[in-house]
């Protein structure tokens, strides 16, 4: 299938600025929730229904020793999609390119990422990704600047103060479409240019970049000072939400559940995709901080929702949770209905959820059951989900 879009996690960088408080060690090869943070980048990317695989860039010297830990830690909590490889350059536009050689030829897009942004969102990656149209070769996430900002000179005298208002702070991951990015680093090869991140070389080549909004929880651990980050704890309690949905067969969706497509001859009505058990899930978790419901989010009569992927709609529910300060812990789900069979599907389903979520398996239970053949279940009127969540709220 072209038009994929993949995405690739930097993790080749020294960190020669953190030796001394790392005690030697790269800063994206730090130990952040029983993992390198280069993980948690990964398994956030790809948590988003828009990307199709990653590039892993690991430093020459040790690019076998990460890669069998990163197929070990995705045997344990599965990215769910496929793991490339590349070995990383002397410099970060060296290692883009090489992770670049590696993609497959069905990729059209590619969001380049540092493996030391480890607090990024799923939803950031979806906002990239869907921002990248025709008109633009780039999009990049920014932040307003908030202090004035001066240009000096080499001896430290003010030159410019630039109007602040048009400034912004650039993040990654950066989106770009694979063909012209592909041909800027030739070029940036070629005549020996140095840049700081993929968005310049776009710029130097004449090609449109839009800036969106950023996050500011999207930080980098850059230097010593960062490293409390990885250690912070916010007083947070527990909460709860529950959900229930159903839909009616006789329509015109294919069977999906929980973004498995299900197939088989029971057809959905449904204004979207009809995916029942997503949409139990999205009322949990919006229950988990009184954030209303899907039927309110996602109206029925609404043209932009006919036939969305119900992880796209996920997506945006989990980014108002963490908005509101929510942290899913664990996801409890049961699908009731006499047919189809759903044990051949339970697995991936499952596994799916996991991945949408960016939790861990263990984290994460699916079930299927039937009503005996007794009510509308039992009649093959439809089918129906309940989802119970657990979470941790932030105290505001």
């Amino acid at each position: 299938m072209r038009n994929e879009c993949w995405g690739v996690i930097l993790a080749a960088g020294q960190g020669r600025r953190m030796a001394e408080a790392t005690g030697g060690e790269a800063k994206q090869f730090l130990p952040y929730k029983g993992a390198p943070l280069w993980w948690r980048s990964a398994r956030s990317m790809a948590a988003s229904p828009l990307l199709h695989g990653l590039v892993l860039v690991f430093p020459a010297d040790r690019l076998e020793e990460a890669r069998a830990e990163a197929l070990a830690l995705d045997r344990k909590e599965s990215c769910g999609v496929p793991l490339l490889f590349a070995e990383g350059g002397e410099r970060r536009q060296d290692s883009v390119r090489h992770a670049l050689a590696v993609l497959p030829d069905t990729c059209e897009k590619v969001l380049i990422h540092d493996g030391a942004r480890p607090f990024l969102r799923t939803a950031l990656v979806t906002r990239l990704t869907a921002a990248l149209h025709d008109a633009v070769s780039g999009v990049i996430p920014g932040l307003a600047v908030t202090d004035t900002i001066k240009e000096t000179d080499t001896s430290g005298l003010v030159t410019r103060t630039p109007v602040r208002e048009g400034l912004r702070a650039v993040q990654t991951p950066q989106a770009f479409r694979l063909a012209e990015l592909r041909a800027a680093h030739a070029r940036a090869q070629k005549e020996d240019w140095s840049v700081t991140d993929d968005a310049s070389l776009m710029e130097r080549c004449g090609l449109p970049v839009l800036v969106i909004e950023g996050d500011d929880d999207n930080l980098k651990i850059t230097n010593p000072q960062d490293l409390a980050l990885l250690s912070e704890q916010k007083p947070s309690l527990p909460c709860c939400g529950y959900g229930y949905d159903v839909h009616a067969y006789g329509g015109d969706r294919p069977l999906m559940l929980g973004g498995v497509p299900v197939g088989g001859d029971f057809l959905i009505r449904a204004h979207s995709d009809g995916d029942v058990l997503l949409h139990a899930l999205m009322d949990a978790i919006l229950g988990c901080f009184a954030g209303g419901d899907i039927g309110q989010l996602f109206p029925d009569n609404d043209p932009a929702f006919e036939n969305i992927s119900s992880s796209v709609l996920l997506d945006h529910v989990l980014s108002k949770a963490a908005e509101a300060g929510v942290r899913l812990v664990h996801a409890d789900l049961t699908v009731i209905a006499q047919k189809p069979k759903l044990a051949p599907h339970a697995d991936a389903i499952r596994r799916n959820v996991s991945r949408l979520l960016d939790l861990p398996l263990d984290h994460v239970s699916f079930k299927a059951t039937t009503e005996e053949k007794l009510g509308f279940t039992g009649a093959l009127q439809g089918i129906k989900a309940v989802a119970m969540v657990t979470a941790l709220r932030r105290e505001s």
